[in-house]
């Protein structure tokens, strides 16, 4: 099974220890399922650990961690651009599409309600997810 999470996924596990997010986190860890990741997602990455309001709440080391943690995944160098007619309220996040078709996702895990990928449902074969239904209905 591959999984890609939503930024907003992977930054949640550094900021509660407790909760879904976390829980997936550990099943990759723990080899449950493959996660899927790119370049530019690890960018976003950096680039969110730079945030003041972030920085205040996350520890360097930390986010250090995480981003180690992630060159064990699938990383994607490229990505190819989203199909005519597939797009976001929100462009910044359709990376996690392009990522989704060219990683062969399962499943794509976000709690971004705004960006409209929930209403989607699925992207490809990729179903998206909550990470508290991925937790109930996946990992249970």
């Amino acid at each position: 099974m591959r999984v890609i999470l939503d930024t907003n996924v992977l930054l949640s596990t550094l900021i509660s220890p407790h909760g879904a997010p976390e829980t997936i986190y550990r099943a990759w860890r723990e080899g449950r399922f493959k996660l899927v990741t790119a370049a530019v997602q690890l960018d976003e990455l950096r680039r969110a650990s730079r945030y003041p309001k972030l920085k205040s709440i996350l520890p360097a080391h930390r986010m250090g961690t995480l981003l180690n943690h992630l060159q064990h995944a699938v990383v994607l160098k490229r990505l190819l651009p989203l199909p005519a007619g597939i797009a976001l309220n929100d462009p910044d996040d359709e990376f996690l599409l392009a990522m989704a078709l060219d990683g062969q996702a399962d499943y794509l895990v976000t709690g971004d309600r705004r960006a409209g990928m929930l209403r989607r449902g699925r992207i490809g074969p990729a179903r998206i997810l909550t990470p508290v239904v991925f937790c109930s209905e996946i990992l249970a």
